[in-house]
């Protein structure tokens, strides 16, 4: 029999013959006290056997301890657990709103914690689910505008055949498409990739075939590979699909493979096809026309900065031998992951942050109700141990009424987090959850578990060793003395007012920062965008190449979409821009100024074809000169309007309306005719640049973006704008449909920013509510354990007012100490989240006054209930009662 197996048994078997062990031990504990009192007979003759009895009782110890060591050392241990087991669930059902309250501070806590943990834990701390995945890096060409610049397929072409540093570099791009069915045409999200993306990735199609070398080629056969999701929704989870054919864009695809489940790129999201280059569009062909993103693997043994150098040395190369379209043109690397997380970074770290502080603070309540739980247990502490318990005794019984409440508290809590996480996902928009795949299907893994353990265990240090410190060294002649009256409030005067100290100071913080992060949110929200939202419906527009294939069919389709809109009922305006305001600072252009002198320099400008109406659609203003007229086409002089950055940057000192501007290639002459304020191209909280807006009839494209402002609820007009579209051809896309105030609502920088706000702002309301019960909490049992002494000072002539003041100054003091502390960590705090922040200081002065009156306020009226019962104590009574 194993050894392990043997000791089981023998313990079992000591447990199943309890009695007659302790039959047997009571026998031999009397033979042996026997042999005492003869041993102190023989050496003192002259005493009574009765007094040597007593003296051999002395010296021989208490029966209750030496039983329950002589049960210890045989292994009655599993028994004594037991009864601590029984024992602590008798105490904490008699003290039953102790134990509620300690469980779902301990719960709510770890609820938080957890639950933001998971998202952490998914975005940061979760490898990708790739191959070596710390080996992957992000590969693009930087620009004075843009660290992070898209790259051209033939520098791509160039950096994949010079490069000494990567094992592979492929490049891919997000893209939009029509898939034409039985059904008609609808839009589709695709990912366009270099043959070799999946391989560098390391994800192998779990159906088929990945992309063979060369099939990005402009003369191989167009194929595709499906998204999981794609193959269950559109084929059924058929294995028949692969070599079948589908229609991306009037093109036939065949089907080649099928990708994994749990398959995602980040980047490239949402993508239900992915499909090979093919570069056969005039902007694939031009070095001058950046849309492509890089990744590449490193080679083993190469870091960072050494590929950085590589292809930064590739870039100086290129701008050399191409000076018209590389100049200026930099590179850029960084490790993958950090390219898929990007701004949500700190956003989690301000987050996973309030929620430990709301747990720290759950955690000094929790210290503050053993502390005073532990006072009152004093005497029973004391009968214990003077009826032969040991300190090691009773310490075990503390852990053992700790470990029941952390378990519960840890069950409890992990079932909170579990629902949080399923709340806060649902809560996220679904086109952002799309592009962020790594928060899809988040749930419980062994680093979150872990997380919880860690917690649960300093949580169980945390419950035993506070009773147990008063169980370690009990004066017992004292707490028995004492025990009918109580210890005058000594824990309030030793550890648990530093604890209310510690729980305002960390409230203070988290307070600061949900007030800094509102009042970030509430400026982004306001900031000037150039343009008023309301009333502004917006919907894409695409149209097939096969019907309207040149630029005088695009020119006709956009004047037939808006006067059939314009007809519409409620509808005041329409107008047409290639790209919506909000939807970044993309789709850039290099111009000169015409009659200065140029070297060649890129200046990098953010460019839009619009209609007539659309700056009146946006209501923006206009600074000076004029807005486009329909007469604006390709049989007069080009013509521009450019906002006030770009006035700024271009023209300091000059007017505009008297230069002319030009591209590069080719040189023709565009007249500046207008200049309108900023509008808000890019996300809410970024720096508005330079933006060059063209007549729609001089510079047109098939797809175009529809912009209504109407005179009802714009909402209302979306499905209207579809059929109307419809209606004009079937064949038409009209999708994105969405107001203008949802589209600024549900940008990533305002939905990032709302988010973190109303999550640390709850974590701070909850912490507020905690810290102000557990100032009540120490109070009130402060008070309770001075009814005496308050009795004696009124009996002696003390007035209502001076025990109001009494209780109120002590409170006041402690509060006043832990604001002060908690506005200096606050500052700190706050400096060190400033990236998060918009335009708000870190010592925001009107955020941090707000803050320390209401937790004022909140303490003093928490401490006005103990001291009002306190001033109206009965002296009788109160010492009646001691």
């Amino acid at each position: 029999m194993p050894n392990s197996l043997r000791r089981l048994f023998n313990k079992l078997l000591f447990f199943a013959r309890r009695e007659k062990f302790d039959a047997d031990l009571a026998e031999e504990m009397a033979y042996h006290r026997e042999l005492k009192q003869r041993d102190i007979l023989e050496a003192d003759p002259a005493l009574t056997p009765k007094a040597a009895g007593h003296a051999a009782n002395r010296e021989f110890g208490n029966d209750l301890h030496l039983r329950d060591r002589s049960r210890d050392v045989v292994g009655f241990w599993f028994e004594t657990t037991l009864q601590d087991f029984r024992f602590s669930l008798r105490q904490l059902r008699k003290n039953l709103g102790f134990t509620v309250t300690a469980i779902f501070m301990l719960a709510l806590g770890m609820a938080a914690s957890v639950a933001i943990f998971s998202f952490v834990d998914a975005a940061l701390l979760k490898p990708l689910p790739y191959r070596d995945s710390s080996r992957l890096v992000g590969v693009f060409e930087s620009i004075k505008m843009f660290k992070e610049s898209n790259l051209s397929i033939p520098d791509y072409y160039d950096w994949k055949k010079r490069n000494e540093v990567f094992t592979s570099l492929e490049i891919y791009q997000r893209n939009g498409v029509t898939l034409s069915n039985k059904n008609g045409v609808e839009p589709v999200r695709i990912g366009r990739v270099s043959d070799g993306f999946f391989r560098v990735l390391g994800v192998a199609p779990i159906l088929g075939r990945d992309f063979a070398a060369g099939e990005d080629l402009l003369s191989a056969q167009r194929t595709v590979v499906l998204s999981y999701s794609a193959w269950q929704k559109r084929y059924g989870g058929s294995p028949d699909v692969i070599g079948q054919s589908v229609i991306l864009d009037e093109k036939p695809h065949i089907i080649i493979g099928v990708l994994p489940r749990d398959f995602h790129f980040v980047p490239a999201e949402p993508a239900e096809f992915w499909t090979t280059l093919h570069p056969d569009q005039g902007c694939d062909l031009r070095r001058g026309c950046h849309g492509m993103n890089g990744v590449a693997r490193l080679k083993d043994g190469v870091t960072l900065r050494q590929a950085l150098a590589n292809v930064t040395s590739i870039a100086q190369q290129l701008e050399r031998e191409y000076p018209d379209s590389n100049r200026d043109q930099g590179a850029y690397v960084t490790p993958l992951s950090e390219y898929i997380v990007g701004d949500i970074r700190p956003i989690l770290f301000v987050l996973l942050g309030g929620a430990s502080l709301l747990l720290i603070i759950a955690g000094f309540n929790i210290a503050s109700l053993l502390l005073i739980r532990a006072e009152s247990r004093r005497r029973e502490i004391a009968v214990r141990g003077a009826l032969g318990a040991s300190p090691l005794r009773l310490i075990r019984q503390f852990v053992t009424e700790g470990l029941v409440v952390v378990i519960a508290g840890t069950a409890f809590g992990l079932a909170l987090a579990y629902g949080g996480m399923r709340i806060l996902t649902s809560l996220i928009p679904a086109d952002f959850i799309a592009r962020m795949a790594f928060w899809q299907n988040l749930g419980f893994n062994p680093r979150v578990l872990a997380f919880a353990a860690v917690i649960a265990l300093l949580a169980a240090i945390l419950f035993s060793l506070t009773p147990s410190v008063r169980a370690a060294t009990p004066e017992m002649r004292d707490d028995l003395a004492e025990g009918s009256r109580g210890s005058a409030g000594s824990a309030w005067r030793r550890l648990g007012s530093k604890l209310v100290v510690l729980e305002l100071a960390t409230a203070v913080v988290l307070l600061v920062i949900a007030g800094l992060l509102g009042k970030s949110l509430s400026r982004l929200l306001h900031v000037d965008t150039g343009m008023n939202p309301d009333h502004i419906a917006t919907m894409m527009i695409s149209s097939p190449e096969s019907t309207y294939a040149k630029e005088p069919q695009w020119i006709a389709l956009n004047r037939l979409v808006r006067d059939k809109v314009a007809a519409l009922p409620g509808v005041t305006l329409v107008g047409t821009s290639s790209l919506l305001p909000i939807d970044g600072w993309g789709n850039t252009t290099w111009i000169r100024i015409l009659g200065r002198p140029w070297h060649g320099e890129h200046n990098e400008t953010t460019f839009r074809d619009v209609t007539p109406d659309y700056f009146n659609v946006l209501g923006a203003k206009l600074l000076r000169g004029r807005y486009f007229t329909e007469s604006d086409d390709k049989t007069r002089p080009q013509v521009a309007i450019i906002n006030r950055s770009f006035e700024r940057t271009y023209f300091p000192g000059e007017d505009p309306l008297a230069h002319q501007l030009s591209y590069l290639n080719p040189v023709s002459p565009i007249q500046i005719v207008g200049i309108v304020e900023d509008i808000k191209e890019g996300q809410l909280d970024s720096q508005n640049l330079p933006a060059l807006y063209i007549p729609f009839n001089q510079e047109s494209s098939s797809g175009f973006m529809l912009a209504v402002r109407t005179s009802q609820d714009e909402a209302a007009i979306l499905p209207t704008l579809t059929a109307t579209i419809h209606d004009i051809d079937p064949q038409i896309v009209a999708f994105q449909g969405a107001t203008m105030a949802t589209i600024i609502n549900n940008s990533p920088s305002a939905y990032i920013h709302r988010s973190s706000a109303w999550l640390v702002g709850g974590f701070a309301a909850l912490a507020l509510i905690l810290s102000v019960v557990g100032l009540y909490g120490v109070v009130a049992y402060s008070v309770s354990q001075r009814t005496r002494e308050i009795g004696v000072r009124m009996a002696l002539g003390a007035q209502q007012s001076s025990v109001y003041r009494l209780i109120l100054s002590e409170a006041g003091r402690l509060t006043s100490i832990g604001i002060l502390i908690g506005l200096v960590l606050a500052i700190g705090a706050a400096a060190a989240m400033q990236a998060v922040l918009f335009g708000v200081r870190s010592w925001d002065i009107p955020t941090l006054i707000a803050v320390a009156a209401i937790l004022t306020a909140a303490a003093l009226l928490a401490s006005f209930v103990p001291a009002r019962r306190a001033a109206t104590v009965d002296p009788v009574v109160a010492l009646r009662a001691e």
